[in-house]
């Protein structure tokens, strides 16, 4: 796969990953694969040499560091920016709000702010760094919504006979 097929596939993820948050979506305890649409991401960042520029090797790993924190930073607060609850059967929901979109935007316009300090430092910087932040953003938010949602969920005791 090329750099085109990169970018189509990352826009693919982000364009169902942004419209399914603002609907409700149901968090299923241990059935979900949270981390697999990240994974791929990460898989298709890394099959392929390309991801640090040879000729400025150190400010390219700078921007890939910065890039990750922002993905993780973006990560997390979308995730606390999402509503979660419990319906009256005890079934934990998520929905993103208007807070979570501004998290989107501001993650958006931080990296293409990090891809024009790159281009304007002659940095090469492929669609595999943006793969890796997105990857990150998005394995941030599903790690930390789960981790929010196991305390909302049931949990359902026999008292103690004595």
């Amino acid at each position: 796969m090329n750099g085109w097929l990169d970018i189509a596939v990352l826009i693919a993820v982000v364009a169902i990953v942004f419209a399914r948050q603002f609907t409700a979506q149901r968090i299923t305890s241990g059935g979900r694969k949270w981390w697999l649409m990240p994974a791929v991401l990460v898989f298709l960042a890394l099959r392929q040499p390309g991801l640090l520029d040879p000729a400025h090797r150190a400010a390219s790993v700078i921007l890939l560091a910065v890039s990750l924190v922002i993905g993780l930073a973006s990560g997390a607060a979308w995730a606390w920016t999402t509503r979660i609850w419990t319906d009256e059967t005890g079934v934990v929901w998520t929905k993103g709000t208007w807070a979570a979109a501004g998290v989107w935007l501001c993650g958006t316009a931080l990296r293409l702010g990090l891809m024009g300090i790159a281009a304007a430092l002659g940095v090469h910087q492929g669609s595999q760094a943006t793969l890796l932040s997105v990857g990150a953003m998005l394995l941030t938010r599903a790690g930390v919504t789960t981790w929010r949602a196991q305390g909302l969920q049931r949990t359902y005791r026999v008292p103690a006979v004595g």
